[in-house]
């Protein structure tokens, strides 16, 4: 069995053969950080190893699922870093969240309990069946910071609503709210905020329990389409991605944000 203990920042529990994966970071919102990223690169690689499981149920603790990354941390950065300490995100170490996910043949359930932003809302639209808090905000903001969506947003979100209403989403970076995400087909199902963990819980058992093999390849089948669209569309939005983090526009969002005010933007 997978060594589970060594999550720092995930909490993985076993129940018969569902795993419950939490966002564990509640104080800090989910906050996504360097060792918060590496550990959703490795969990699904673990859990599709463990024999015992046949499908995960991914949550939050606390109020919200993630508030996705640290943008106040950004204005410390050399230009192009994108964590803490100096470290940059390799296009290959990128891609392994969205890879791992989309690889990990157990079926993979959603609760999204809250809010549930940037690189947040690309780890919970790639889930295989996803269940919302009403109440709840999903958005993918990167442009707000003058960067464009680069780690899985561009590939996901028109997959799921169509180009154009995607487009408007990514551009604006506005903030959709659970109920809309279900009318519009981003997310499953949308619930008030006490239902989504049962509602999820029950989905997630009946897969777990259900013909393991079918359910495996069936969703094998379907993701080979996703798949594709990863591979025509991830490396270029990386690529223009790390490109805006060298922009003043980016710089001045930062400087905006940590400063509480309307960003200035240039164009440069």
């Amino acid at each position: 069995m997978p060594d589970y203990a060594r999550y720092r920042c995930l909490k993985i529990e076993r129940e018969g053969s569902l795993a419950t994966v939490t966002l564990n970071r509640p104080a800090t919102r989910n906050q996504i950080d360097r060792q918060f990223h590496h550990e959703l690169q490795d969990v699904w690689r673990d859990l599709a190893d463990d024999g015992e499981i046949n499908a995960v149920l991914l949550t939050g603790a606390g109020k919200y699922f993630s508030v996705g990354g640290n943008v106040k941390g950004m204005q410390d950065r050399p230009g192009g870093d994108v964590f803490e300490e100096g470290e940059m995100i390799e296009p290959r170490s990128a891609r392994k969240i969205v890879q791992n996910i989309l690889d990990c043949e157990l079926p993979i359930v959603c609760a999204i309990n809250g809010d549930c932003i940037g690189l947040a809302a690309t780890v919970a639209l790639f889930c295989d069946i996803t269940v919302c808090a009403e109440d709840a905000r999903i958005a993918d903001p990167h442009v707000r910071i003058g960067l464009v969506a680069g780690d899985g947003g561009a590939v996901i979100w028109p997959m799921l609503v169509g180009p154009n209403r995607a487009k408007e989403f990514l551009m604006r970076g506005n903030l959709i709210g659970g109920a809309d995400a279900a009318r519009m087909g981003l997310v499953n199902y949308a619930l008030p905020r006490e239902e989504v963990l049962p509602r999820a819980k029950e989905i997630a058992e009946e897969l777990a329990n259900g013909p393991t093999w079918a359910i495996r390849w069936t969703k094998l089948s379907v993701n080979k389409a996703i798949k594709d669209k990863v591979n025509l569309i991830f490396d270029t939005s990386f690529a223009l991605e790390m490109a805006t983090f060298r922009t003043e526009d980016h710089r001045e969002a930062v400087r905006a944000f940590a400063e509480k005010r309307k960003p200035r933007f240039t164009g440069r």
